[in-house]
């Protein structure tokens, strides 16, 4: 019987998880398959409780991180203070979720600048973002400024960062006060470390974009498209970049390692990732 494993999502066309996962079980000489699906919020109890034992894992985006929470047996202690699960091991009739998302934000920011991360902002106030706050707290941020659509909406990143043992000091503002006062926002963004994105295209204005020009590092957590309007911006700037393919390859071989048991290389998930987006 052949073991099965996918990323949920909607939209999820776009998800590079296949070719990594997939390159990962032929460096681990497993016959393995791993598949996209299109998965709706709505429709994930009955998509999960259709599943049969052949199944092994399950790679999570948007909308359905924190949706699977309670439809699981059992969370990971990161799963459980991220408030989240980005992945799904399936054994014995049992869901166990974990989250990779937070340890991957940490690795691929550390892989690519070792400096320190006094103070940042993180654009978004979902799932990731939660995951980028609770990161910086391992790695030992003290403050950070969470600037959102609707600060109403932020509760349950909030509570997430209030379960870290040593959590940034978070204050939490809205893209349209920041709009309106650009002079605020200059103040905000001019001398912190790092600005996480995690936010759509749509929302990285030419005022976002020119409020980032400061920062040292820049985290972009998509990947498609590439570039963004804000990872072209820190190129152009010479600022550090940190990529969404960075996040993606360091918690998918953690991913791997959860229902393979086995741990695959990092550059080869990455080599295939860069060769697909090269292809798009």
């Amino acid at each position: 019987m052949t073991t099965h494993c996918a990323v949920l999502g909607s939209p999820i066309a776009h998800s590079l998880s296949p070719v990594l996962h997939r390159a990962a079980y032929a460096e681990l000489g497993l016959d393995w398959e791993y598949d996209a699906c299109e998965v709706r919020e709505a429709d994930l109890p009955g998509f999960l409780d259709g599943l049969d034992s052949s199944w092994r894992g399950l790679s999570l985006t948007m909308p359905l991180k924190r949706a699977v929470v309670p439809l699981l047996d059992e969370l990971s202690a990161r799963a459980g203070q991220a408030g989240a699960a980005n992945t799904v091991v399936l054994r014995g009739g049992r869901r166990v979720g974990h989250n990779t998302d937070v340890p991957g934000v940490a690795a691929a920011l550390r892989e690519r600048y070792d400096g320190p991360l006094r103070s940042a902002v993180v654009l978004g106030g979902g799932a990731t973002a939660a995951s980028v706050l609770l990161a910086l707290g391992d790695l030992g941020c003290p403050r950070a400024d969470l600037v959102v659509r609707d600060p109403g909406r932020a509760g349950e990143t909030l509570a997430a960062v209030a379960r870290h043992p040593t959590p940034p000091r978070v204050e939490v503002r809205t893209f349209a006060e920041l709009a309106a006062a650009p002079t605020a926002m200059s103040d905000l963004f001019d001398e912190v470390d790092l600005v996480a994105s995690t936010v759509p295209v749509t929302a990285q204005t030419p005022t976002v974009l020119a409020a980032c020009a400061a920062a040292t590092v820049v985290f972009e957590v998509l990947y498609d498209p590439w570039p963004t309007p804000l990872a072209l911006a820190a190129r152009e700037r010479d600022q550090m970049l940190v990529g969404g393919l960075d996040l993606l390859v360091h918690q998918a071989v953690l991913q791997v390692q959860l229902m393979t048991g086995s741990l695959p290389s990092l550059d080869v998930l990455r080599a295939a990732g860069e060769r697909a987006l090269l292809d798009r």
